[in-house]
């Protein structure tokens, strides 16, 4: 068990807290699994009392924790909790914020962690404070920094970031969190592949024909229009979440499961990823927008902003040559859900007859990883007393029914990681730099007109109708799951 740590959350005032991190952090220590006597301390310029908070936060944890929330438990959890007023911008609140931080944790040696849970515009400052106050060096205890996405807006600020942030702490204490690598079936693209003999042998393009990732929301831009026009489908879900993704369904075996063997492979795939050439951005994405984004609070009525977006990419490596990537998100889409569908190649020859109009498609392994957790593998049966009448079936494994648990907030797993010093689920600065490399230009090429045309789309369904048909031109149909495992 790693040593009592003291969280320290920047922001303390903010939904992220309230809504994620202090459940997150109830749940790890309804279940035991939160080091005895951590301490928790909110920092933000709201005026509360150490009580005044404790109220606050039981309130939000109990309605976003639902049934598991406890009222005996929290009792033995609130004591941890302690609030702090302060100001970023302000050196002497951090001067006073460390002594009041020695003065709690006594002449114990305490791990402490950083949460930035704060707007993108204060990790610079904060970064900044930390170190002139001689909050980071490490002398016996762990002094790590967990940075919320985004990351950068672009390849320029994440390096310009990057480089702040070194120094003031060193790589290995820099935690960049992407909830979507918290989700339990995220991790288990890792298991089901290195795990499982029967996949690894034919994970490579002698048996797949493509792949397909798709990060679709249901919900609209609504109050968010201001920000998200700044930034869009390609910097909201593909530079961070679906490349992420990629990375984990793309990658080779670890030589052992720990954080810097993960990471290398995972940065070996986003070197190998082909770069799309200025010229063929028009023929290799898809832009769209739904018809009455425009009329979102804060959106310009002339705005030319994607919110559905898909990307080809190629991975130029022996075990993926010549296989497409199909990366692919958007806002007010028929559904909810973020799936991986790894489609097989079909079988050389087909010995049953399946009619004139028959279609035989081949295999395919589905990835569900939100709402409904599980995974899928399409084949083909017989179909009974229809002579040899096939039909394509599934094997379905549903997480929770299977385990017959509730699945886990991705936040508990990533603040114990953290917590216990594990980084393999967090991003490396190369990474992050390499990852916007791979969108940048392509978001410049749609800015300045050298992309494809912005096509309207309709709420409700699965983006423009030219996805599907440059689809079909690739000889290939999207596989639309809505969610099948429900």
């Amino acid at each position: 068990m790693a040593m009592a740590p003291t969280i320290v959350i920047f922001g303390a005032s903010g939904d992220l807290t309230s809504r994620k991190l202090v459940p997150a952090l109830y749940e790890l220590h309804r279940k035991g699994r939160l080091p005895k006597s951590a301490r928790v301390v909110g920092f933000s310029r709201t005026p509360f009392s150490d009580d005044a908070w404790r109220t606050r936060l039981a309130e939000s944890t109990a309605r976003f924790v639902g049934a598991d929330f406890r009222t005996d438990v929290w009792e033995t959890f609130a004591p941890s909790i302690r609030y702090h007023a302060g100001d970023i911008a302000q050196t002497e609140d951090f001067v006073a914020l460390k002594s009041f931080l020695e003065a709690w944790e006594g002449a114990a040696a305490a791990d402490r962690i950083y949460y930035l849970a704060t707007a993108p515009k204060f990790y610079e400052p904060a970064i900044s404070q930390l170190g002139a106050a001689n909050m980071a060096a490490e002398a016996g205890s762990a002094r790590r920094v967990v940075i919320e996405k985004p990351f950068g807006v672009d390849l320029e600020s994440a390096r310009r970031l990057n480089e702040h942030v070194h120094t003031v702490f060193r790589e290995r204490q820099v935690y960049r969190i992407d909830h979507y690598l918290g989700k339990e079936t995220v991790q288990n693209v890792l298991v089901l592949r290195f795990a499982n003999g029967i996949f690894e042998p034919i994970w490579n393009r002698n048996y797949i024909d493509h792949v397909q990732i798709t990060a679709a929301e249901e919900t609209i831009v609504g109050r968010r229009g201001a920000y998200y026009d700044e930034v869009g489908v390609l910097r909201d879900m593909f530079q961070n979440h679906l490349l992420q993704l990629l990375t984990l369904a793309a990658m080779d075996p670890p030589s052992r499961f720990e954080a810097e063997a993960v990471r290398d492979e995972k940065v070996k795939v986003l070197r190998a990823v082909r770069q799309i050439p200025r010229d063929d951005v028009a023929t290799h994405t898809i832009r769209g927008q739904y018809r009455k984004y425009r009329d979102e609070p804060g959106v310009p009525a002339e705005s030319e902003t994607a919110t559905f977006g898909v990307v080809k990419l190629y991975v130029d490596n022996w075990r993926w040559q010549g296989v497409p990537f199909f990366l692919r998100s958007g806002k007010a889409m028929s559904c909810q859900t973020t799936q991986v569908v790894i489609q097989f190649r079909r079988a050389p020859h087909m010995l049953f007859d399946m009619g004139p109009h028959a279609d035989h498609e081949a295999n395919r392994l589905v990835l569900q990883v939100q709402p409904a957790e599980g995974i899928q593998l399409h084949f083909h049966t017989k179909v009974p007393d229809q002579g040899m009448k096939l039909r394509l079936t599934d094997l379905s494994l549903q997480f929770k029914e299977k385990f017959q648990s509730s699945m886990p907030e991705a936040y508990q797993r990533l603040l114990l990681d953290v917590i216990q010093g594990d980084a393999s689920l967090f991003s490396r600065a190369d990474e992050v730099e390499l990852a916007w490399g791979i969108i940048d230009p392509i978001q410049r090429a749609w800015q300045e007109g050298n992309g494809p045309p912005l096509s309207l789309y309709e709420a409700g369904g699965w983006g423009p109708p030219n996805s599907v048909e440059w689809m079909y031109r690739q000889n290939r149909e999207w596989f639309d799951m809505c969610p099948v495992l429900k």
